[in-house]
């Protein structure tokens, strides 16, 4: 085994985290504060080909890892989490389409995604089912050569601003064998959505309701076969998963770097307070914590890039483990600010409650083991 990036792959990074530092970073608060969605950083994060990481290059894709998407989403992360992941979910549609859409679908949808002219938000989480997504309610019926979409998504990062929705609705069956996926665009007839709902983090995108109502949608805008949603969705929801932890990784980095700093600056007892064995100790767990969580993320990233057999449970453990260690240590970091970690201006609380509901989206943690726990013991 080599853990060393190679070149081209330090040459990401660094870009990447550059962008971070220079074009989140120093905004993140105010984004935050103000719940401002910055379409117009997205779409110069979009120019460094960070809008289509695994889409195909014939396209204008950069056609490059799921190892390699790791590392950008973690290190535009360490700048703002809310925008790395929506960053991520934006990727997540086109990778959908890039990976199952036709020829004519890639070619005509993927293009103005590349660039960020239109968004994108993925469609499966509904009021009545969050964790059993296989029992989603929405329907398609066809009608000639069109589908009617009617129900309701709920939870949607970008909703009302994104262009172009990739929904699973019903076109058969109860469960998962009955679910198709559709490519729903913003000026469909019936498409409306909900007020921005109010979040604990995350407020630097939007998130609404989805609201389908015989919503027209042409038969060749289905992605893939009748019956093949939930397949199409769940191996989405495998790269999407390593995403989310890797934006928690990077949230969870900055965070520490700031404690660092802040406990060699701050001054108790005569001393500074980093030279109290205490926080010393605290300080290499957190360390640790976040050393491991990056080799076994990277583990994932590339069983995943390999079509290992066991990609999906290890994503699923990596989502798990990453997002619940991430958060511990972002919020270890605002402990050791005291008080000043509770104030908005130093920076460690917009992360931590940024990377809270890391632990609930795409797929909760419990639903994690669940997988993880179905594949140690062979069922099915």
């Amino acid at each position: 085994m080599d853990f060393r990036l190679s070149e081209e792959q330090e040459a990401i990074r660094t870009m990447a985290l550059d962008f971070a530092r220079d074009e989140l970073a120093p905004h993140a608060v105010d984004w935050d504060q103000q719940k401002h969605f910055p379409v117009e950083t997205l779409r110069a994060a979009a120019a460094l080909g960070m809008a289509g990481i695994y889409v195909r290059d014939d396209v204008g894709g950069t056609g490059l890892t799921r190892l390699d998407a790791a590392m950008i989403i973690e290190a535009l992360a360490t700048g703002c989490p809310s925008i790395a992941s929506f960053v991520s979910i934006h990727n997540m549609c086109a990778g959908m389409i890039d990976r199952y859409g036709t020829d004519e679908q890639r070619q005509r949808l993927l293009p103005p995604l590349l660039i960020m002219e239109t968004l994108a938000s993925y469609c499966l989480t509904e009021p009545g089912s969050g964790s059993d997504a296989a029992a989603l309610k929405t329907k398609a019926v066809r009608d000639g050569d069109a589908y009617l979409l009617t129900g309701q998504k709920q939870f949607i990062s970008g909703a009302g601003e994104s262009g172009l929705y990739v929904v699973m609705a019903r076109t058969g069956e109860e469960g998962p064998k009955g679910i198709s996926a559709f490519v729903v665009e913003m000026d469909a007839p019936g498409l409306t959505f909900g007020a921005n709902e109010k979040k604990m983090g995350w407020h630097a995108q939007p998130t609404r309701a989805v609201m389908l109502d015989n919503v027209r949608v042409p038969a060749e805008n289905r992605l893939g076969a009748e019956g093949e949603g939930f397949r199409i969705a769940m191996a989405g929801l495998d790269g999407g998963r390593l995403n989310i932890a890797a934006a928690s990784l990077g949230g969870a980095q900055a965070a520490f770097d700031k404690a660092l700093a802040y406990v060699q600056e701050r001054r108790a007892f005569g001393k500074a307070i980093g030279e109290f064995q205490a926080l010393q100790f605290r300080l290499a767990d957190m360390a640790t914590d976040l050393e491991i969580a990056r080799t076994f993320l990277w583990r994932a990233a590339a069983a995943l890039d390999a079509a290992d057999p066991e990609a999906t449970k290890l994503c699923a453990m990596a989502k798990r483990f990453v997002t619940d260690r991430c958060f511990a240590v972002a919020n270890d970091a605002l402990q050791l600010h005291g008080g000043y970690g509770y104030l908005a201006d130093y920076g460690v609380e917009k992360i931590v409650r940024d990377l809270r509901v890391h632990q609930i989206l795409e797929g909760t943690n419990e639903i994690m083991r669940l997988i993880v726990s179905r594949a140690i013991i062979g069922r099915k």
